[in-house]
């Protein structure tokens, strides 16, 4: 029998290097000691597919069983080897793991002192789920025995005790120090928002793309699609932590982990790349060298007041997070490029304002009138004043902008609760790079209007007061690049003919609220050849019957039903090819999921939530039952009724 062989490689980088620089001569050794042996390799820490190119040529095949294991932060680099592998991909632990880790390491096999045990529980929980931390505190205690005093002292202050540990930090810099340049501003960015503050990915790619972030060498994508990828390259890097994804996939907010992103805070100060009054402890005291050159400034209401101590040269970003407005203070900063006040809300546009003619970003709470001096503005990308009583105001009058912002030709994405005003006869500009627009009056879907946006992607519209034959909707069809429709509507009660609707084909999202389409006029929808997400929400559709057709709808996966009236949903599994989620919240008048849901083979989710039925809920469980008997175990029924 052949003898076995157990290696341990610690450091995967430094073997390939060596074995490269030496003219292969720790290589062949390698390979001579390996050659015709059962061996397992365990290379911890690997940060590129070179390093594996350069290790696997060293390792012998000799088809005996042999195994390499590599860890690894990127995914990519986990991927590599052999893609057909599945990944085991280390999670953050709960707060049971946390505990029974850190019992393990502190007490080994003996059993925790009762006076201790809260304790632990307390610590294990403060390491927020990241094993690194839980280990290296367990170190910390392990050091001052069972000391009731000091595991006190660890408790109240446990990111403090782990981070004052340099191993631990520099463990966490490497992750920093092996990014590419061009992500490294996008990862230090992400410290800027609060500790625990789910950031919303939509709003974290528009100030990537206002910070000049991101750029698009070849022309092929656009920037927010460049943004996006830079961040899911951060989250392959286990940098970023995902807390809800779309159902197609798409992230739609993340967040920094604790302790990764008091990393992103020390590294941003180094460099000046922003300064966080939250982290700055002595507020009575700035040095000169932290009031200069500071680039960009995260301030919370408690850092309002020293807001005005800082060198406002060099300021050219300014995110808020709560609190009393700045607009006052604005006549300093005449460099700014971001301002994004986030909730507060400001009562009066400040001439100030107006000023800032670097200003690419500007987000706010506002609700009123905008002045012409918006045209000012010129180099303004990204234009968002949200309303906090928006639905209060829906029937009330819409605030027009003024004519000045069709001179606005970089504007690419505009939310406000408002209308575009019909361009003047002599206008000539149009806004051919806006790709967003949100809240904005059914009045803009005039044929003349339509043409003078015409690569629109997002368009969210209410239609208040809109009657058959006042309407432009079927206008909407000249948005040749519109992926994704919201079409809200105040007129529950009428009935909207579906020649009132003309839908470009190119829509993949479609959001219906409150738009009362008879049933029976929903081919309008279906007919549609490349939507893969439809949601009818707050009796979108008129009637009690819904009964579908084949060849309709033939691309969509998700589709959500929510507060309907429907009672009767006549349906085949072959008028939903290829749909993976069904989600029913609040059919409290539909007694069941048609049989045919179930046997879509693409199917993997059925959701029933809300004021329901309980045959509802019933029937959805008798699906799940009748497929589990076929064999179908990828089939999962959620039911979370509220009778």
């Amino acid at each position: 029998m052949k003898q076995n062989k157990a290696a341990t490689i610690k450091d995967a980088e430094q073997i390939g290097a060596s074995s490269s620089a030496a003219g292969g001569l720790v290589g062949e050794k390698v390979f001579k000691i390996l050659k015709c042996r059962r061996y397992l390799i365990i290379m911890d820490d690997i940060w590129s597919v070179e390093a594996w190119d350069e290790i696997r040529a060293i390792l012998p095949d000799d088809g005996n069983g042999s195994r390499v294991m590599l860890t690894t932060r990127l995914t990519d680099v986990a991927a590599y080897p052999d893609p057909c592998s599945p990944l085991h991909e280390m999670r953050l632990m709960d707060e049971n793991q946390s505990c029974h880790l850190l019992r393990k390491k502190v007490f080994g096999h003996q059993d925790c002192p009762l006076e201790l045990e809260r304790i632990v529980e307390e610590i294990a929980r403060n390491c927020r789920g990241l094993p690194l931390a839980v280990v290296v505190v367990a170190g910390m205690l392990s050091a001052v025995g069972e000391n009731l005093a000091s595991w006190k002292a660890i408790a109240e202050d446990v990111r403090s005790a782990v981070t004052s540990k340099g191993q631990f930090e520099n463990i966490l810099s490497l992750s920093y120090t092996n990014l590419p340049h061009y992500l490294r501003p996008c990862f230090l960015y992400m410290g800027m928002f609060p500790e625990d503050h789910e950031i919303r990915v939509s709003k974290l790619i528009l100030l990537w793309v206002a910070e000049n972030f991101v750029r698009c060498p070849n022309g092929s994508k656009s920037l927010e699609e460049e943004a996006k990828e830079c961040l899911e390259d951060l989250i392959r890097r286990n940098l970023v932590l995902v807390n809800k994804r779309k159902f197609d996939g798409e992230i739609k907010s993340c967040s920094l982990h604790d302790l990764m992103r008091d990393l992103c805070v020390r590294k941003a100060h180094e460099g000046k790349f922003f300064l966080d009054f939250r982290g700055w402890h002595d507020r009575r005291y700035f040095p000169l060298a932290i009031r200069e050159n500071q680039h960009r400034v995260s301030v919370s209401p408690s850092g309002l007041p020293y807001l005005s101590k800082i060198d406002s040269l060099t300021i050219h970003t300014i995110l808020c997070f709560h609190g009393r407005s700045i607009a006052h203070m604005l006549e300093r900063f005449r460099l700014l490029r971001v301002l994004d006040l986030g909730d507060v809300y400001v009562r009066s546009l400040p001439y100030e304002l107006f000023d800032l003619l670097h200003l690419v970003y500007l987000a706010m709470y506002y609700l009123g009138r905008i002045p012409a001096a918006i045209s000012m503005l010129h180099n303004l990308q990204t234009l968002t004043l949200h309303s906090m009583n928006a639905w209060r105001h829906f029937k009330a009058h819409w605030d027009c902008l003024p004519q000045e912002i069709w001179t606005l030709p970089q504007l690419r994405h505009l939310v406000f609760y408002g209308r575009l005003p019909d361009p003047e006869e002599r206008t000539t500009s149009s806004l051919e790079n806006l790709q967003t627009l949100f809240l904005s009056s059914h009045a803009i879907c005039s044929e003349r209007i339509l043409r003078m946006i015409p690569n629109l992607r997002k368009l969210e519209i209410y239609c208040s007061g809109c009657h058959p034959g006042q309407s432009f909707l079927n206008n909407l069809v000249l948005l040749h690049q519109l992926v994704d429709l919201k079409l809200h509507s105040s007129l529950r009660n009428e009935i909207f003919p579906k020649d009132m609707f003309t839908f470009p084909k190119t829509l993949k999202t479609l959001t219906l609220s409150r738009v009362p389409l008879p049933w029976e006029e929903l081919t309008v929808v279906g007919s549609l050849p490349n939507l893969r997400m439809l949601k009818l929400t707050h009796w979108a559709c008129k009637g009690d019957t819904w009964e579908t057709t084949e060849g309709e709808l033939t691309q969509l996966e998700f589709l959500l039903i929510e507060k309907s009236g429907l009672k009767l949903w006549i349906t085949e599994s072959s008028h939903f090819p290829m749909l993976k989620c069904l989600v029913l919240d609040d059919c409290w008048e539909l007694s069941e999921v048609p049989e045919g849901i179930g046997e879509i083979p693409t199917l993997e989710l059925i959701e029933v939530k809300g004021i329901v039925r309980m045959s509802l809920v019933e029937s959805a469980k008798r699906i799940l039952e009748e497929q589990k008997e076929w064999g179908n175990d990828n089939l999962l029924v959620r039911c979370m009724n509220r009778q």
